[in-house]
Formats: C-alpha cells, structure tokens, sequence
C-alpha cells in the first residue's frame, strides 16, 4: 500500500478506495497533512483494473445469450477489480 512521501506513514485502504471513486480526489497524511495526488500511471492502472476487463468481458468473452447474466458477470468483474486497486495505485506528493 502507498505511504506518505513526507513522513513514511501508511494510508488506509479505505481512504484510497474512497478517493479514486470521487473522482481522484486527493489524499492528506493523517500524520503530517501532506496532499498527494494520484500518478497518470495511477489512473491507468484503474481503468485497467476496472473498466477495460469489464468491457472486454461484457463485449468478447460472454459466454451467455442473455443481457442480464453478462451485464451482470461484467459488474462483478468491475467490482472485484476495484477492490485490488488501493494496493496498486500510485500517488505523489503534490507541491
């Protein structure tokens, strides 16, 4: 998980799930109230983990005639993928 560039202190989970859902809002250190943005690396690997396996789920892979079932199985793929994204996403110490 990403820490704190100032002051080496870890960030919670739930703090960087809940700032990429609002819109890569930016973290402050709880320790030393340092703001860090996420990377343009960090927004890739999002959509990456969410979005596009969804997509290529929902539009590709489907093995199912019916729209519910696929719509469905892509939305669990999303959700599963934006469980894994705090321990991937990147941010830096904005100036």
């Amino acid at each position: 998980m990403q820490k704190c560039e100032n002051c080496k202190s870890q960030f919670s989970w739930h703090k960087i799930y809940k700032s990429l859902w609002w819109g890569y809002k930016p973290i402050n250190c709880n320790e030393c109230g340092m703001a860090h943005k996420i990377t343009t690396s960090g927004r890739f690997v999002f959509v990456s983990l969410t979005i596009l396996p969804a997509m290529i789920f929902g539009n590709f892979l489907s093995p199912f005639n019916n729209f519910f079932a696929t719509f469905g199985i892509a939305l669990f793929i999303l959700l599963l993928g934006s469980l894994l994204l705090p321990f991937f996403v990147t941010f830096k110490k904005s100036l």
